[in-house]
């Protein structure tokens, strides 16, 4: 990660100075501050269906800090998964679903709370039911993979510390309609369940591995059979 980053966050507000401490503790990295390089993106993060909003404009400087990056190659889709698990709301209503929550918290845990930033893919609805599918053994890992690169749901950089909170610096607001950016963020959404449909039916249970074999193989964080994961 570079040494000064430009980042932006999507709100309803303008947000000069963000607060420590204060949010969603149910959000995908747990309370931080969450932020993306692409303003773009921003925009469609800000706007509802009925409000207009701001992707809010920062600098940060990383020098010193510690980041954990997600998609950086050194890590694979399950300890993201375990990242997620501790901290949004899964529907654990199968025992297949609760063996796969203990089993990736027993194996692929990831000492995420001692970092300063967390940089990582974002799981919004679409992306958080394909997390759910893939936990109740209905589709493969693979499939999750794949699903999470093509549906292009972008990358979150998220301040969690008090450190990174004090070193983020306002530097504008640009406006963002919702008649542009909400049709936009719908269709993004619609965009990832439509690569989640296509890749959920070429799923294949002779040749596919799913949460139940990783469990029966023992597969461990250093399996070959995992791939790291690299946002591209």
């Amino acid at each position: 990660m570079k040494e000064k980053l430009t980042i932006y966050h999507g709100s309803e507000k303008i947000i000069q100075k963000p607060v420590f401490g204060f949010g969603n503790k149910y959000n995908d990295y747990g309370l931080g501050f969450y932020c993306t390089e692409s303003i773009e993106l921003a925009k469609e993060w800000a706007c509802s269906s009925e409000l207009d909003g701001y992707a809010n404009e920062y600098t940060i400087q990383t020098k010193g800090l510690k980041i954990l990056s997600l998609t950086s190659g050194d890590y694979n889709i399950l300890n993201w998964l375990f990242v997620l698990l501790q901290n949004r709301k899964f529907r654990i209503d199968s025992e297949i679903a609760s063996q796969a929550k203990a089993y990736i918290e027993h194996n692929f845990a990831v000492a995420y709370r001692s970092y300063d930033i967390i940089q990582g893919y974002r799981a919004d609805d679409s992306y958080f039911s394909f997390a759910n599918a893939f936990l109740s053994n209905t589709i493969s890992i693979s499939q999750l993979e794949r699903a999470m690169v093509l549906g292009k749901s972008g990358e979150q950089i998220v301040a969690i510390s008090k450190e990174a909170f004090e070193r983020i610096q306002f530097v504008k607001a640009v406006s963002a309609s919702k008649e542009l950016y909400y049709p936009k963020k719908l269709s993004r959404d619609t965009s990832a369940r439509e690569a989640f449909r296509k890749e959920k039916g070429r799923g294949n249970i002779l040749t596919e591995k799913y949460m139940i074999d990783i469990i029966r193989e023992g597969w461990k964080n250093d399996d070959d059979r995992l791939q790291r994961v690299v946002l591209k």
